[in-house]
């Protein structure tokens, strides 16, 4: 498929994704200007605490805004909240310099002027001060803009709307049209926020201080406020028409979490079709929340009301307990100690076991003669892997796994998600962890290498669930069971490699298997 049929195929959804990154870069900005230009004022009369604030703006710049976004987590959850707060601390430094600069660079004589014909303080900032400066605050302003944009984009990261939604679900199944159907709009609207601004600043900038003919500049003046005010009554034309069309009248709604791979996509709208169909609940589907974190803390704030968790990951990453094989024992420990210890409720046991492989290319295998994972034994120190972040952390991963069959891999490079496949494709590694049900494993012609000595955990999906809503909501447990029992490791590899493979939404592939099962009745 090419990139204009994609478009041709999911312009709907871009058009959307578009509208809501432009809604939540509009608040972050006019937040940020709210708050930005009131402290430039500030510093610019009070100039001992000047240097103190441009540091702390400073290094909350400094702050990755990965590492950002993931302290907003713990502190206001998941979506668009913290996605806004992050933003609006990035773009505070260019407003609150600007504005400062702005106001120290008037000319001294000016203001022993306007205070010789009479004007009070106050009078001096709003008719002389703020005006003059207004050319530097607006190009401060256009600078946190253009650069909201680009970090709107991270945010899905945590669960917002946004352009970003289609690169990272585009990085995840290695579909470049999906990567440029949200990297290209991003370009282009920092492009048009920048023409906006630049539009802007040419406005508020005195004729006076402008190069070229009066007459000219009044004419030119006018069209731009013309083609500003077109703008902008579109823009709010479209939100208006987007924030109509997303009213819902209903009252019962749960919200369904899904880390952010392919699987877990696939499953948010499994689960979402199948409660949809055979309830009256209306179900709002949180995608690619990021990793096992993430999702928990959501659920124990209460962002979302539901999560698909594995058996294996909630034993040893959440209840921190040393890795076993025996599956009936890791299921009843965790369904009992997350009741105990977060008072959460564990739904039954799905069929389907994800649990962690190995995996090499063919090439590989061969060269080496690799079947299991102890024959990787006396050529470990000399291969190179790529294996996920989460792997790379958890007890039951990579360090666990070394332990347990004696040998330590050379070179440890980490990946998040879809990456480590292109890497292994690439011969950049040798090895990678992967999970036994995923798409790209078929996809990429992979050998896996079997787990002889039962290091790896059972890893069995498992609904989590949140006891108010089962409480309110008790008719959803037997629609899970049900599903539970269709979603067998074949079954879910092949949904996954529908995904990965063939470019298809997981929304289309998991509606398509629940209609030939006969699971849904509309």
């Amino acid at each position: 498929m090419s990139f204009i049929q994609y478009v041709q195929e999911n312009y709907p959804q871009i058009l959307s994704l578009l509208l809501a990154h432009i809604k939540l870069t509009g608040i972050s900005v006019g937040l940020a200007i709210l708050i930005g230009v009131p402290v430039g004022i500030l510093i610019a009369y009070a100039k001992k605490i000047s240097k103190p604030v441009l540091a702390i703006a400073n290094v909350i710049q400094a702050i990755p805004s990965m590492a950002l976004l993931g302290f907003m987590i713990p502190l206001l959850g998941i979506g668009s909240v913290p996605a806004v707060v992050a933003v609006v601390l990035y773009s505070l430094l260019p407003i609150i310099k600007n504005t400062f600069t702005g106001i120290e660079s008037i000319n001294p004589d000016t203001l022993e002027a306007a205070k010789g014909i009479g004007l009070t303080r106050l009078q001096v900032l709003t008719k002389v001060q703020i005006p003059l400066a207004l050319p530097i605050i607006m190009t401060g302003v256009r600078v946190a803009s253009v650069t909201a944009v680009g970090l709107m984009t991270m945010a899905s990261f945590i669960g917002a709307d946004g352009l970003g939604f289609l690169v990272f679900s585009g990085i995840r199944t290695v579909n470049n049209n999906q990567i440029l159907g949200g990297a290209i709009p991003a370009c282009l609207l920092a492009l048009f926020v920048d023409f906006l601004f630049g539009t802007i600043e040419k406005l508020v900038t005195p004729i006076s201080l402008q190069k070229g003919n009066t007459e000219d500049k009044k004419k030119q003046r006018k069209k731009q406020k013309i083609t500003l005010g077109v703008i902008v009554a579109v823009i709010v034309a479209a939100l208006a028409g987007t924030a109509i069309g997303n009213r819902s009248d209903h009252s019962k709604t749960i919200r369904v979490g899904g880390k952010d791979f392919t699987e877990q996509g696939v499953a948010v709208n499994l689960i979402a079709d199948m409660i949809e169909d055979k309830t009256d609940i209306k179900v709002d589907r949180k995608v690619d929340l990021g990793g096992t974190q993430i999702c928990f803390e959501a659920l124990q704030g209460g962002d979302i009301d539901m999560y698909i968790e594995y058996t294996g990951t909630a034993y040893g990453a959440v209840l921190k307990k040393p890795a076993i094989s025996d599956m009936d024992k890791v299921y009843k420990t965790v369904k009992t100690e997350l009741k105990d210890q977060y008072d959460l409720n564990v739904l039954k046991q799905m069929q389907f076991n994800n649990t962690y492989v190995l995996a090499v290319s063919q090439e590989t295998a061969d060269k080496y003669g690799l079947e299991t994972i102890s024959d990787l034994k006396n050529i470990a120190p000399q291969l190179k892997t790529g294996m996920s972040y989460e792997f790379v952390n958890r007890d039951d991963g990579l360090e666990g796994l070394q332990k347990k069959y004696g040998f330590q891999f050379g070179d440890v490079k980490s990946f998040d998600g879809a990456p480590r496949y292109t890497a292994l494709e690439n011969n950049e590694v040798d090895v990678i962890d992967a999970a036994a049900t995923d798409g790209l494993i078929k996809k990429f012609n992979l050998k896996l290498l079997k787990d002889d000595q039962n290091y790896f955990p059972p890893y069995y999906a498992i609904p989590v669930v949140r006891p108010e809503t089962l409480k309110e909501y008790p008719e959803i447990e037997p629609v899970l069971a049900e599903l539970g029992d269709h979603l067998t490791d074949d079954v879910m590899a092949g949904l996954n490699y529908q995904v990965d493979e063939q470019q298809r939404k997981p929304a289309d592939v998991a509606k398509e298997f629940l209609q030939k099962e006969g699971l849904l009745s509309k």
